[in-house]
């Protein structure tokens, strides 16, 4: 028996396509960004508060050079990019994933031109890269304070202790 590929992988979408297929996506559109290794309860609780906020949600990810470059350990990341991409698709809030190589999404944002701009509550507002494009563009930017303090750094360590 043959299985189709699943629906979900049609939302990666690589940087060199992210403009036209913004184009199809509802607006107002929220971007928010980051490694997501290994998903846990702060990442989905924190997507679902940043989607709520817009009428669809890109998400752009760090790639496995550039989560290295943040010095988060030898062993980051745990998942390489076209694994964590895909579950990131699987996500019901996630509309559409990319990623990123340098170490800011700057790039990705002006792709982008997000209604929104959404960081996790350890970024003061004025701190998220592309504060001052979105806000030139008339958008708005929002740290959404954490609800669940959990981290996969903190995770990694509970596993290594084991």
């Amino acid at each position: 028996m043959e299985y189709a590929r699943p629906a979900f992988e049609d939302k990666v979408a690589p940087p060199e396509s992210l403009v036209a297929r913004i184009a199809a996506l509802p607006r107002p559109l929220v971007f928010t960004n980051g490694c997501f290794d290994i998903l846990h309860r702060g990442h989905v609780t924190y997507l679902a508060q940043a989607r709520a906020l817009g009428a669809s949600m890109i998400v752009a990810l760090n790639t496995d050079a550039s989560v290295k470059r943040l010095g988060k350990g030898d062993d980051r990341p745990v998942n390489a990019l076209p694994n964590r991409a895909a579950v990131m698709a699987a996500l019901g809030c996630v509309d559409m994933v990319t990623w990123f190589d340098e170490d800011t999404p700057i790039e990705r944002i002006l792709q982008a031109r997000p209604d929104i701009l959404v960081k996790g509550g350890d970024w003061p507002v004025e701190k998220i890269v592309g504060y001052t494009e979105v806000l030139g563009w008339g958008g708005s930017v929002h740290s959404i304070p954490f609800e669940h303090q959990t981290s996969t750094t903190a995770l990694l360590d509970k596993i290594r202790k084991l």
